[in-house]
């Protein structure tokens, strides 16, 4: 059996990621061993995500390869589900920028509820600005780690 290579751009705020995505998180590839180029469509912040949609456009073109857009939200709820094993989780999702309780049910994700105006992560990235801390490696994680 192949494996599938993407190639994921992560722009949806103040910074981007690029990375090799695989089950087996072997890198050290071509671009011709690339199967798909993988961007965040959003939610997001609107100049970040334009950048990496334009970036992987350029790359598909140049490359020949096909472009798969993802939802931000839902990378990591899954990024969450094959870490754990979850077979239909409830999620808190609390982004930068919106606050979902997410399930996942029948191949599906539903949201029962969501506000975009009471953002829990915006929320720690601010108390951490104000603490004067770091965001790296995330707001949250260092709050934690002073307190």
């Amino acid at each position: 059996m192949k494996r599938m290579i993407a190639l994921g751009f992560e722009g949806s705020a103040n910074k981007i990621g690029v990375g090799v995505v695989t089950l087996d998180e072997t890198a050290g590839i071509t671009p011709d061993e690339i199967d798909c180029l993988c961007y965040t469509e959003g939610p997001g912040m609107g100049a970040p995500l334009q950048v990496s949609a334009v970036v992987v456009r350029v790359l598909s073109q140049l490359w020949k390869k096909p472009i798969v857009a993802v939802n931000h939200c839902v990378a990591h709820i899954e990024i969450g589900r094959i870490v754990t094993g979850a077979d239909d989780p409830v999620v808190l999702y609390g982004s930068g920028g919106n606050t979902q309780v997410i399930a996942y049910s029948e191949g599906r994700y539903r949201i029962f509820g969501e506000t975009i105006d009471i953002a829990v992560g915006n929320c720690l990235d601010r108390f951490a600005r104000v603490l004067q801390l770091s965001n790296d490696p995330a707001p949250g994680y260092n709050i934690e780690q002073v307190f």
